[in-house]
């Protein structure tokens, strides 16, 4: 028999006490027809309800290596420029995370905005390179944006299967997961767009999976669309501890800046990035033109 079935039967005969649904939210168990019409949805939750514990290593083990070939326009960080401009700001944003973690629960972190081109994939993708740049640092990365999932673009990696893929349960969450150079950087793409993203949302299925990867993972930055035409943000809000907000300087409207806040009121929202802001006016350049071998020299431009 396979695992799925018994999975299944024990569910419904509910014989096994540690048997969790994938649909429990809020504390509240949901129905099996709230779930999904669709048996594979079902199935598909069932199987990620195995019984055998999952660790790091175990996904090391799992995910072989994928051929990435990142954006340098976008992925600021990699071996070859471990000090490129732009990084040292995404390593000040997490230590700013780290230190509000110390007050606040803090893993799984949204970056939002208010429009679309404002720089959220950008700042999702760097900030979990940054954090994959310390020893021991495990970090998953979410495209979450499911109308346009871009995010695979950035990384150079596969677009499917992906995050849409296991919504409809076409895929378990052990095939969604990519691993890059980075041993402890994980990907999860958005997938194939399929059906109404609100209503692949709106199952409970991403907080099952969600629930499923936090004891593995240090930190899970989701990266979601934008926030003022659309609702997705607010369900992938919610199953978030926080929410870091990007703003692109000198292009972003006062009113819909002011919007968005009020529209994540009844969230955490943990700080604002904001994102490409003109050379010369950020004061952390300051300290990486310092650290520059002809700074010694009086060269730098400050």
């Amino acid at each position: 028999m396979s695992r799925i079935h018994d999975a299944l039967k024990k569910a419904e005969l509910g014989r096994d006490e540690n048997f969790e649904p994938a649909a429990a939210v809020g504390g509240q168990v949901a129905t099996e027809t709230a779930l999904s019409p669709d048996p594979l949805v079902f199935e598909a939750a069932a199987a990620d309800a195995s019984f055998e514990p999952l660790t790091l290593e175990t996904l090391r083990e799992r995910c072989p290596v994928s051929p990435w070939h990142p954006d340098p326009k976008v992925v600021l960080f990699s071996e070859a420029k471990d000090h490129a401009p732009g990084t040292e700001e995404f390593r000040t944003l997490r230590s700013r995370l780290y230190q509000i973690r110390e007050n606040q629960p803090l893993q799984t972190v949204l970056v939002a905005s208010a429009l679309p081109a404002e720089g959220k994939t950008f700042v999702a993708l760097n900030l979990a390179q940054a954090i994959a740049q310390q020893k021991g640092r495990s970090v998953l990365v979410i495209d979450g944006d499911l109308r346009i999932s871009r995010m695979h673009e950035a990384l150079g990696a596969s677009q499917t299967p992906g995050l849409c893929d296991y919504l409809n349960g076409e895929a378990d969450f052990l095939s969604i997961l990519q691993r890059g150079p980075l041993d402890n950087l994980f990907f999860i793409a958005g997938g194939k767009p399929q059906g109404n993203p609100v209503e692949m949302l709106s199952t409970g299925l991403l907080r099952s999976l969600l629930n499923r990867l936090i004891p593995i993972f240090d930190w899970i930055i989701i990266d979601s669309p934008p926030s003022i035409p659309l609702s997705d943000a607010s369900l992938l809000a919610k199953v978030a501890d926080g929410v870091l907000v990007v703003v692109l300087s000198g292009s972003t409207p006062y009113d819909m800046a002011q919007k968005l806040r009020q529209n994540l009121a009844d969230k955490n929202v943990v700080g604002v990035v904001l994102n490409r802001v003109p050379e010369g006016l950020v004061y952390s350049s300051y300290y990486y033109a310092y650290g520059k071998p002809e700074s010694q020299n009086g060269n730098s431009k400050k």
